[in-house]
C-alpha cells in the first residue's frame, strides 16, 4: 500500500450546473427505508452514475426518525453534504437537524405511498429507461412472489409518470460500470479475507455487526469459522486461542464491547500473541448514542490495557484503504506479535460509494510462523524483541505461553533482578520496529502549502472535497491512516506549515494531542464536531475558510 503520495483535492461539482442530485429519504424505522436505499444505490450504479449513500438512524426497531442521504453525480462523490435537492418524507415528523438542511430549492414529496414510487420518481428525473428499471425491480423482489412484484411495479410506474423537472442533467460515467459498490463494513470484511482471516468471534454490537454478519455469510466459501460468543470477553479470548493454534482471527466490536476486552488485550500483550480488533466508534460514554458516529475512542485504543506493551492503530479514510489496511493488519499482527486495532466509525462502515476494484494479490497473507526445534523457546531474546513464533504441533518444540511474567521458555518467573527487566525491555523494544514499518501519512494537494489541515480516519473525503471548494493554492491536507505509532517523517510535513489546523469528530482533539506528544508540534486551531453526526462538506468549507 502506498503512503505519502501527493494527490489532488476532489473538486466539488458546481451545483448551478445541475449535474448532481442530493436526495434524502426520511421516515420511521420499519417503513422500508433501507430497502429503498439498497434499490436506488444498485439501480443508479448499474445505470452508470456515481453514487454516494450514507444513513443515520435511531436506536429502535420501530418508529423514530431515520434518514438516508444519497448523492448521484456525473463525477465521483464520496462524502456527505448538507444540501437537499429532493426530500422524500415518508412520515410526518422531521428531526431538527434535517429541517435545517431544507433550502429554498428543496423539493419535498410527502405521502408517496409505496417506497417504489420514490424509485420511480428518481428514475424519471434521471431519464432512465422505464423497462430497464422495471426489470431491475422485478428481479429484486423475485423471491417475494408475483403479487409483491406487481404492487411494486405499479408504484414504480406511478412515480415515474410524475416526471419531476428539477432542471438537472446528469451524464453517466463510463468508468462506473467496471467499479464495485460496497460499504465500509464490507470493505473491512473483504480486507480481512484477503489477509487470510479464517476465524471470527464477536458479540454483535452496532456499528460493527455488519462486519460479523458479512464474514459469517462467507464462512462456507472461504473456510472460515464464525462464532457468536456469549460476550465480548469470550470473543477476544477465543481469538487469542485461535491465533495461538495458528489461525488468523479478527474480533469486531464497538466501544462498550472493547471495554470488556481490555483484560484480553493485556493478555495478548503479555503472551505476545497477535490479534486483530476492528473497533467501530460511536459516541459515548457508556451507551451514549449507540447508532451515531464519532471519533471518540482513539485515546481508549491507545491506552487500553494494564501494563506496558506496544500496539498498532490503523484508521482507514477510504474504502480502498479499509480493504488494504484490514488485510495488512493480519500480516502486521503476525510479524510483530502485537495487537492491531483497525479504527472505523458508524459513518464510515454504513457509507457506500462506487470505487475501483480491490486487488487482493497486493495484500496477500504472509504468515510468520516457524517450525519449532526440540529446544524451541517461545520468548527467545532477540535484538529487535521479536521472537520466532511457533504453534503447537508444527515441529518438535513445546510452545509454552503464560499470562504471568515468564522466562524465554514460557515458564512462570519472579526473578526481579534479571528476567523481569529483560522481558519488559523485550516487549517495549518492538516499538522501534513498528515505527520503521509505519505507514506514511498522505498529502492531498500541493507541496508548497502554507496551511496544513490534518485529519485521520473517516474525515478524509469530506476534508479533501471542502478544500477543493475553497480553491486555495496554499492549503493542503495531511491524512493519517495509521495513527499509532506515527511514521517517523510525519514531523517533516508539519514543520513546513506556517499554520496547522486539525479536524476531528470528537470534542477534545485526541489526535491533535497525540501529534503534539509524539512530534512536539501544536495546532494553531482545532475544528471539532461531537454531535453524533459526521462532518459535511459545507460545514468544513465554512470552518476552514479563514
Amino acid at each position: 500500500m502506498r503512503g505519502g503520495q501527493e494527490g489532488d483535492f476532489r473538486a466539488p461539482l458546481d451545483h448551478q450546473m445541475k449535474n448532481e442530485l442530493s436526495i434524502v429519504i426520511c421516515g420511521e424505522a420499519g417503513q422500508g427505508i433501507q430497502t429503498l436505499e439498497t434499490v436506488l444505490v444498485k439501480l443508479v450504479k448499474k445505470a452508470g452514475y456515481n453514487v454516494f449513500a450514507t444513513k443515520e438512524y435511531m436506536s429502535r426497531v420501530r418508529g423514530g426518525v431515520n434518514s438516508t442521504s444519497l448523492r448521484i453525480s456525473a463525477r465521483p462523490v464520496d462524502a456527505y453534504v448538507e444540501r437537499i435537492d429532493l426530500l422524500f418524507q415518508l412520515g410526518l415528523d422531521l428531526t431538527k437537524h434535517l429541517r435545517r438542511r431544507i433550502g429554498p430549492l428543496t423539493r419535498v414529496l410527502t405521502e408517496i405511498g409505496n417506497n417504489m414510487t420514490a424509485v420511480g420518481v428518481v428514475a424519471g428525473i434521471l431519464g432512465l429507461d422505464r423497462s430497464v428499471v422495471e426489470e431491475f425491480v422485478s428481479q429484486y423482489f423475485q423471491a417475494k412472489g408475483p403479487e409483491v412484484i406487481g404492487n411494486n411495479l405499479a408504484a414504480l410506474r406511478k412515480g415515474y409518470e410524475e416526471r419531476l423537472d428539477l432542471g438537472i442533467k446528469i451524464v453517466t460515467d463510463p468508468l462506473v460500470k467496471e467499479q464495485i459498490m460496497v460499504n465500509g463494513a464490507e470493505a473491512v470484511a473483504l480486507g480481512a479475507l484477503a489477509g487470510g482471516c479464517n476465524f471470527i468471534a464477536a458479540y454483535p454490537m452496532t456499528p460493527s455487526t455488519g462486519i460479523f454478519t458479512f464474514l459469517a455469510q462467507q464462512a462456507a466459501a472461504f473456510g472460515l469459522v464464525a462464532e457468536q460468543a456469549e460476550d465480548e470477553i469470550a470473543a477476544i479470548n477465543m481469538a487469542l486461542g485461535a491465533w495461538y493454534a495458528g489461525a488468523r482471527a479478527i474480533v469486531p466490536t464497538s466501544g462498550g464491547g472493547f471495554a470488556l476486552m481490555v483484560e484480553g488485550l493485556s493478555l495478548a500483550g503479555m503472551l505476545e500473541t497477535p490479534v486483530v480488533i476492528s473497533l467501530g466508534m460511536r459516541p459515548g460514554p457508556a451507551t451514549g448514542l449507540p447508532t451515531r458516529t464519532e471519533q471518540g475512542d482513539l485515546n481508549f485504543a491507545l491506552y487500553a490495557g494494564h501494563g506496558e506493551f506496544p500496539r498498532i492503530i490503523l484508521a482507514p479514510g477510504t474504502l480502498a484503504e479499509a480493504f488494504e489496511l484490514s488485510a495488512r493488519a493480519f500480516n502486521l499482527a503476525d510479524q510483530y506479535q502485537v495487537p492491531v486495532i483497525v479504527l472505523t466509525d458508524q459513518y464510515f462502515v454504513d457509507s457506500y460509494y462506487n470505487t475501483g476494484r480491490f486487488a487482493p494479490a497486493k495484500v496477500a497473507a504472509a504468515p510468520a510462523i516457524v517450525k519449532t526445534e526440540a529446544d524451541y523457546r517461545r520468548y527467545q531474546l532477540t535484538k529487535d524483541g521479536i521472537s520466532p513464533r511457533g504453534i503447537p504441533g508444527y515441529g518438535d518444540g513445546l510452545v509454552g505461553v503464560d499470562s504471568d511474567e515468564h522466562d524465554e521458555a514460557g515458564h512462570i518467573t519472579e526473578d526481579l533482578t534479571d528476567v523481569r527487566p529483560r522481558m519488559v525491555e523485550k516487549r517495549v523494544k518492538k516499538l522501534a520496529a513498528l515505527q520503521k514499518a509505519a505507514i506514511s501519512p498522505t498529502l492531498i494537494g500541493r507541496r508548497d502549502y502554507k496551511t496544513l489541515v490534518v485529519c485521520w480516519g473517516s474525515t478524509r473525503n469530506a476534508v479533501a472535497e471542502a478544500l477543493g471548494a475553497l480553491k486555495k493554492r496554499d492549503v493542503a491536507c495531511l491524512h493519517f491512516s495509521q495513527v499509532y505509532p506515527l511514521h517517523r517523517k510525519s514531523a517533516e510535513y508539519l514543520k513546513k506549515a506556517k499554520k496547522l489546523i486539525s479536524v476531528e469528530n470528537n470534542a477534545t482533539g485526541q489526535f491533535a494531542a497525540l501529534v503534539k506528544r509524539e512530534t512536539g508540534f501544536e495546532f494553531d486551531r482545532q475544528v471539532n464536531k461531537y454531535d453524533g453526526l459526521p462532518f459535511s462538506v459545507e460545514e468544513l468549507v465554512e470552518a476552514l475558510n479563514g
